[in-house]
């Protein structure tokens, strides 16, 4: 056993610095702002729409994103997948909002339309919130590939996250965004190849494909909660990930739109598919890290197919979030010249900052759960984007979902306000209590 964990140590390293070495090689250069902030072609043209889902769906199948599927697989069956899956529907209600802010309002970014419609002051608040879910992003991935090659606080594990975070940041800061889009299209289809592989070598060992696909309870306690949970978050969720919704404004709209489209169908398969893995765990009576604990009963090279696709997912999660914080500091706040270089130096501040909460062994899963909370109040700012509120409406709703976020967080929420049952009843009272009253703020500020 001593010597397979030897092995299979040794490769991992293998992977992650060899993969990151060859993508600092092939990943183009960026040399004008375009390039570096829009992802241009040499010949100053936008992605096409390949380029553009693909970039879509692999940077948002982060690697905390697959180990909360493969987890939740194992504790609720194919319905904890589903549940989780559900949050990709986020693309589709940000393609139709995104494609009307350009088409009908005229505007060129989220920021844009936030500061023509709302002013400063809620610029300077929705930049903290994006800062802070970029800055979660960060940690939240490395986390997940630290865990692959060591125990939480081991040498193994602080020195894989740090040796991933700067390789990840050194093509990063080659080409920005052109890097990120460019990469991405090779680790989608890494991606998708080792899920295909990997399941082909558990789905045979397993009960069956009928037993996996119809394993969990249709239940509030069966993971039902969870699901219910994402239906909620989807309508402000997307609008607070640059990674996202920078993608939306660097084509033309019709592209970006069949894009976001596109990307729902093909992302919410990848995640059903992955939570497979958690279901064979738990067939195996298995517990712990679902994908973890299944790669090691099935040999060398499925366990490194495993922490491949982990790579894979988190680096393009990474890159895309040193690219987007980038873009943030320089184009969308105006922090220093609007250069390539002052980019590259903000890339590499966010991701000293980004690093530091791995040596505090925060959650990953409240990554996702708790700062989706903290952004209920986004939800009638984007759906109602069209309606004439005043400026305050903005700092009032968001503000107030905030409340909501922190007042979860810190465990005061009091059980009087939980209507559901389920591990994640709470948060879904919190959600629907935060949104309801978000939007009824909202609408007290119409014109």
């Amino acid at each position: 056993m001593q010597n397979f964990s030897s092995n299979i140590l040794f490769w991992q390293w293998v992977l992650i610095i060899g993969s990151s070495l060859i993508l600092l090689f092939i990943s183009p250069v960026a040399r004008t702002v375009s390039d570096f902030f829009k992802a241009t072609t040499r010949s100053n043209k936008p992605p096409g729409l390949w380029l553009l889902t693909s970039s879509l769906v692999i940077s948002w199948i982060f690697a905390k994103s697959i180990t909360n599927a493969a987890n939740l697989g194992l504790k609720y069956g194919i319905v904890g997948g589903v549940a989780y899956a559900t949050y990709y529907l986020s693309f589709l209600f940000a393609g139709i909002i995104i494609y009307q802010l350009r088409v009908k309002g005229g505007y060129t970014s989220i920021h844009h339309f936030l500061k023509e419609k709302f002013g400063k002051t809620a610029l300077i608040i929705f930049s903290i919130l994006i800062a802070f879910r970029l800055f979660n992003e960060v940690w939240s991935n490395t986390m997940v590939i630290g865990s692959y090659f060591g125990s939480i606080g081991s040498n193994q594990y602080y020195l894989a996250i740090l040796s991933f975070t700067v390789l990840t940041l050194l093509y990063s800061l080659k080409g920005g965004l052109k890097s990120s889009l460019f990469t991405d299209a090779i680790q989608v289809i890494l991606f998708g190849g080792l899920l295909i592989l990997l399941l082909g070598v558990i789905v045979p060992k397993s009960d069956g494909p009928i037993s996996m696909l119809t394993s969990g309870s249709w239940t509030m306690e069966g993971g039902v909660d969870l699901l219910l949970v994402a239906l909620v978050q989807i309508f402000s969720y997307p609008f607070h990930d640059p990674v996202m919704t920078d993608r939306g404004f660097i084509t033309n709209p019709n592209t970006m739109r069949k894009a976001f489209f596109l990307a729902v169908p093909i992302g919410f398969l990848a995640i059903i598919l992955f939570s497979l893995i958690g279901v064979y765990a738990s067939q195996l009576g298995l517990a712990g890290q679902a994908a973890v604990e299944v790669g090691k009963t099935l040999g060398i090279v499925s366990m490194l197919a495993i922490n491949f696709i982990m790579i894979t997912s988190a680096s393009s999660t990474l890159d895309s979030a040193f690219a987007s914080f980038s873009k943030l500091g320089v184009m969308d706040l105006s922090i220093g010249s609007q250069s390539v270089s002052n980019g590259r130096l903000i890339m590499i501040v966010i991701a000293i900052m980004g690093t530091i909460p791995v040596f505090f062994d925060p959650e990953i899963l409240s990554a996702t759960t708790i700062s989706g909370t903290m952004v209920v109040g986004l939800a009638p700012i984007f759906l109602l984007w069209k309606m004439r509120v005043r400026k305050i409406a903005f700092s009032f709703s968001v503000l107030i979902g905030v409340v909501f976020g922190v007042w979860y967080a810190i465990g005061a929420y009091p059980d009087e306000l939980i209507f559901f049952s389920g591990d994640y009843g709470a948060l879904l009272s919190v959600n629907l209590l935060g949104t309801i009253t978000c939007f009824l703020i909202y609408l007290s500020c119409k014109k």
